[in-house]
């Protein structure tokens, strides 16, 4: 198809979007360890949910597992950034593993505060989505039956607490920011007493990502994001486009999954990424967009992100 042949169209890019300090941070600990003590390294579980991330650090000597069992006890093994139960590390101290904490330091914020809620001798609402690696991990922190999990306002309706004047409520960092205000407000109403977190959960990159998809689909005909579909902040921000407005949202691992049929007579077209989600696959989509579009690209910023973690010690030399 030649450029004169080729219809008009707007790309808007989502900024910020993508890699989160989080996610920066994860991959950079499986790239220093693999360094440090050469291949393979191990991970227990996705270090992150993106697979082309997971395959990248595959191809460098990163050999991810479900379980320590998998893990022989003389190399290393690495937590993934979701955060793990308390067991896994105790379990890794037990057979004298090296062994690397990942978790992003939002997450383990969450830990923290679930922990401090319990030595206060308060019972524990999770607002999250059940099976998450966040979640399990969250959860696992406490013995079983402190911490009770709701996802929906319906939940909150039936939820059962030991004593409903002793309630606190911590969040998954990577929901929907309106969905998780409508269940907080709903825990408020029904235990007046429940203590809230300090600051909220939902971590900053996911805010953000989810403020910028708003600016999006106030403009857009279509929206893609890109990310994986076992991505919690990705599936959000699909799901936040479309009440925003937009009902032409899409979530794409990368830009062969592009359905072209459904950017039929589209003129504006918003671009945006997970957390777990990195650049070169956003240029990837744009490129293929631009091949069948007279496409001219504009930034819709919201803000700037300057967010950086430290490595954990044993690696930061």
């Amino acid at each position: 198809m030649n450029a004169a042949a080729k219809p008009k169209l707007t790309i808007l890019l989502a900024a910020p979007r993508g890699f989160c300090a989080g996610v920066d941070r994860a991959i950079l600990i499986v790239e220093r360890a693999l360094a440090k003590w050469g291949p393979p390294v191990f991970v227990r579980h996705e270090i992150v949910h993106n697979r082309f991330v997971v395959e990248s650090l595959e191809a460098k000597g990163a050999v991810f597992v479900d379980e320590l069992d998998a893990v022989p006890a003389d190399r290393p093994v690495i937590f993934s950034a979701h955060g793990v139960p308390k067991a896994v590390p105790a379990e890794a101290r037990r057979r004298n593993m090296i062994y690397v904490d990942a978790t992003c330091p939002l997450v383990s914020k969450v830990h923290n505060e679930a922990e401090n809620h319990f030595e206060a001798g308060r019972h524990i609402v999770l607002v999250g989505h059940a099976g998450h690696p966040e979640v399990v991990g969250t959860m696992g922190q406490l013995p079983s039956g402190a911490v009770s999990l709701v996802e929906t306002v319906d939940d909150v309706a039936t939820l059962a607490v030991p004593d409903p004047g002793r309630v606190a409520y911590v969040t998954q960092t990577t929901l929907s920011v309106d969905d998780t205000a409508a269940v907080a407000a709903a825990l408020q109403k029904r235990f007046p007493a429940i203590v809230g977190p300090k600051r909220d959960d939902i971590c900053y990159a996911t805010t953000n990502r989810q403020q910028a998809v708003k600016a999006l689909a106030a403009r857009a005909d279509a929206i893609l994001v890109v990310g994986a579909p076992n991505s919690s902040n990705s599936r959000r921000l699909v799901e936040v486009a479309m009440v925003a407005g937009c009902r032409n949202a899409k979530l794409i691992q990368r830009a062969g999954e592009i359905d072209w049929r459904t950017l039929d007579g589209v003129r504006r077209l918003g671009i945006t990424a997970g957390a777990s989600a990195p650049e070169l696959l956003v240029r990837e989509v744009i490129e293929a967009v631009s091949l069948r579009y007279d496409a001219s690209v504009e930034e819709v910023a919201i803000g700037h992100e300057d967010v950086h973690f430290n490595l954990p010690r044993v690696l930061a030399s």
